[in-house]
């Protein structure tokens, strides 16, 4: 993967996902803009990964506000002067209750986490990206979207409004040099316990490690053909 020139804006960095993302972007020659809700620890990632200071740019929003949204976008765009990628990483979950039992909040809070950020950070950005005739969008889905499972309905809910998002605005974007994408994982097994402690409940996890490699490809040149694709990691076992 060479990203030497491209500027990667990544939403969630601080999550178990961001960190190995971040720091294989970063490998690859990007530039960052890193977008969460909290710039301490944005802070302390940064200098965790030895990221330099010209190279990447932290700002706190919440993603749910449109506004902010923009703005935090747009600064990333003033600093480094375009922006060719998302990688959109905000997750969450709740469940285990039953669909009349859940209470409406918890719809709410998945809409929020899976739908509207998604919704939020992609208007603000897809228009540069369109405009610069390269991008790439890539965000972290899960089976349960398509397949869920009793006890789960608000986050399925959520991700099912994310992917349904996603997968149309990868036919608007048709043509134009930008892609989106999505990789779906059941579990991001950041502690390698599949690796550790093999079990029939663990395999089908998937390794930080694994999720980023396929990111990278997915943000290749060689990856220009593939297009509102949701691509299973979960095929273990």
């Amino acid at each position: 993967m060479d990203l030497d020139g491209r500027v990667a804006i990544v939403t969630g960095a601080t999550g178990g996902l961001g960190p190995f993302v971040t720091a294989d972007l970063t490998a690859a020659g990007a530039s960052l803009g890193l977008i969460g809700s909290r710039l301490d620890r944005l802070e302390s990632l940064a200098t965790r990964l030895g990221l330099s200071p010209d190279r990447w740019l932290g700002q706190a929003a919440d993603l749910k506000d449109p506004a902010a949204t923009t703005a935090s976008v747009d600064a990333v765009i003033s600093r480094f002067g375009h922006v060719d990628i998302l990688i959109h990483l905000v997750g969450g979950w709740t469940g285990g209750t039953r669909v009349t039992e859940t209470p409406i909040g918890e719809f709410d809070l998945m809409l929020d986490q899976h739908f509207r950020t998604t919704l939020n950070v992609t208007r603000a950005l897809v228009p540069h990206l369109v405009n610069g005739n390269w991008g790439r969008i890539v965000a972290i889905s899960s089976p349960v979207a398509s397949n869920p499972p009793a006890k789960m309905a608000a986050y399925a809910v959520g991700k099912a409004a994310g992917e349904a998002l996603l997968s149309t605005l990868a036919r608007e974007v048709e043509g134009t040099g930008t892609t989106v994408n999505m990789v779906l994982v059941r579990t991001i097994d950041v502690e390698h316990a599949r690796e550790r402690e093999p079990s029939p409940k663990n395999s089908r996890w998937t390794t930080p490690e694994e999720i980023s490699a396929a990111i990278g490809y997915l943000l290749s040149d060689e990856a220009h053909v593939v297009n509102g694709a949701r691509i299973p990691l979960y095929g273990g076992g």
